[in-house]
């Protein structure tokens, strides 16, 4: 370690030991003194992260970013490495050790991006551009280099990642740069757990995460992963949906036939998916399989309370989208978030549109994604799944069926799985939360928004079963940031304020840990 630094670190050490905790008072307003100073070279270093191809399909890039990660830790004197699993997509470790710090906490993102289609981004995915605002008629191109002093922070930086995950890993880390300038301490130890395949699905996370068990120990962990509150405020999630998803194929005649000489005597495959479709779930998103709702873990109080106090976006979004109506009306988005959920998010079957033909098609196909709460088990919800299937009279099968089974059953149904992993939450009166909340409330001067669970999914279940994790999602990007699709950006004041809540984290969390029972 360089030995500046190492007195820098003494220095910090020290004021850990002697500051009072009225000199904290405007952590907020240090840290932002030392990002106005400093926005190029955090811009810069953002922009050189983001001009890494990062597919996680791509074993070579994946490589890349996580070396280049390790020298972006290290620079600030967080001993880094680099955890590897036979021929998967290595993950990113890293250590920065608080002299009396007595609790430990982990920050989790991922470096790996979604795949792009290029021909539908306005420019090259890994060449990062800044632009006005959001793409309109009116946005404009902006320099990122040659810039003196600071950006307009309405202004976006557009690449794969900029904001799923590779924004908060800059945060996380000028968080500690910020502190330091202050002479501000850590309040806990901390650790860095960096993902390299969560795109991909985490297959190898649990091995990973079970070869590194002892070396990831930790008190709480805070991921950095999804989008602030749709009203821009902060907000700290603690829980995720589970999921699985089930590819589903019905089938007719072996080929297509004409629907006027055969319609009425040969059966439909479209008619017969749409109908096992509507005896899963009704009009106002209730799954109607018997037994569906039996596992469902009931929400706390202090989850309940939780709820009524995340501010209302149903009339807002509904404009935005131009709904007619929102399923299970009155209940809210927060609300059924909460709930389980099937969705069927793809249908193919014959002909329709400007290619529409009168036949019946040889077979319909369907896609349903399963969204879990906590206490439902993968295994237990795709037996559900199956059974009722069956029960509406069609023969299950794994794989396409040939001649002789399509001629001795009525109904068939080719059912296969798509990877999945179950819900997770971490209550919100556990001491961890509960410190987290304090800190990131003292920061903020404010309640920060406090939801039980997020819509989306995550694989947090593995951090539970291997680690007994507790954790909280802790996002800073904005909601309208297109990740997983074309033209994903960062709103640069999102990253402005996910640097101060970061550091917040860092310099509060300790101390209120000995301040709750």
């Amino acid at each position: 370690m360089h030995p500046k630094l190492l007195v820098t670190i003494a220095i910090w050490a020290l004021a850990a030991a002697t500051e009072p905790a009225a000199a904290q008072a405007d952590l907020a307003g240090q840290v932002r003194r030392y990002r106005e100073g400093h926005e190029v070279p955090i811009v810069r270093e953002l922009v050189d992260f983001l001009a890494l191809p990062n597919l996680a399909t791509n074993l070579a890039d994946i490589r890349a970013n996580a070396r280049h990660l390790v020298g972006m830790m290290e620079r600030r004197g967080v001993a880094a490495r680099i955890l590897e699993a036979d021929g998967a997509p290595p993950a990113v470790y890293g250590e920065l050790l608080t002299p009396g710090a007595t609790r430990t906490i982990v920050f989790y993102a991922h470096f790996d991006g979604q795949p792009v289609d290029s021909s539908k981004w306005r420019a090259d995915p890994w060449r990062p551009v800044l632009r006005s605002g959001p793409l309109g008629p009116d946005v404009r191109d902006l320099p990122l280099t040659g810039v003196a002093g600071r950006f307009d922070p309405e202004s976006r930086i557009f690449a794969r990642s900029a904001s799923d995950d590779k924004s908060p890993i800059v945060a996380m880390l000028v968080a500690i740069d910020a502190l330091r300038a202050a002479r501000v301490p850590l309040s806990v130890n901390l650790k860095f757990f960096l993902e390299g395949e969560e795109e991909a699905g985490s297959a190898n996370l649990r091995t990973i995460l079970t070869r590194h068990r002892d070396l990831l120990a930790a008190d709480f962990w805070i991921f950095g992963d999804g989008p602030v509150h749709q009203t821009r405020a902060a907000q700290a999630v603690f829980g995720v949906r589970g999921v699985v998803g089930a590819n589903l194929t019905v089938y007719g005649p072996i080929r297509p036939l004409h629907s006027g000489h055969y319609g009425n005597w040969a059966p439909n495959p479209n008619v017969m998916m749409v109908h096992l479709l509507a005896s899963m779930r009704d009009a106002e998103g209730r799954i109607t399989i018997p037994g569906f709702y039996d596992d469902v873990a009931t929400l706390t109080p202090a989850e309940r309370e939780a709820l009524r106090g995340i501010p209302a976006v149903d009339r807002q979004l509904i404009g935005e989208l131009r709904l007619g109506r929102t399923e299970n009306a009155p209940a809210s988005l927060a609300e059924q978030l909460a709930l389980p959920a099937l969705n069927l998010s793809g249908l193919a079957g014959g002909r329709a549109g400007a290619g529409g033909a009168n036949l019946i098609g040889a077979e319909s196909s369907a896609y349903l994604d399963l969204r879990l709460v906590p206490n439902q088990t993968i295994d237990r919800v795709m037996a559900l799944i199956e059974g009722h299937i069956r029960r509406q009279g069609f023969h299950v099968v794994a794989t396409p069926p040939d001649s002789a089974t399509r001629v001795a059953h009525p109904k068939i149904a080719l059912l296969t799985w798509s990877g999945g992993y179950p819900a997770a939450r971490t209550g919100l009166d556990s001491p961890g939360a509960r410190a987290m909340l304090a800190a990131t409330d003292w920061l903020l001067g404010r309640p920060i928004i406090r939801v039980p669970t997020l819509g989306g999914s995550l694989p947090l279940a593995d951090f539970v079963a291997v680690l007994g994790a507790q954790f909280a999602i802790l996002p800073i990007v904005n909601h309208d940031n297109n990740q997983h699709g074309e033209n994903e950006n960062l709103r640069l004041q999102n990253l402005w304020d996910g640097i101060e809540l970061y550091a917040g984290v860092l310099a509060r969390m300790g101390r209120e840990w000995h301040s709750v029972p």
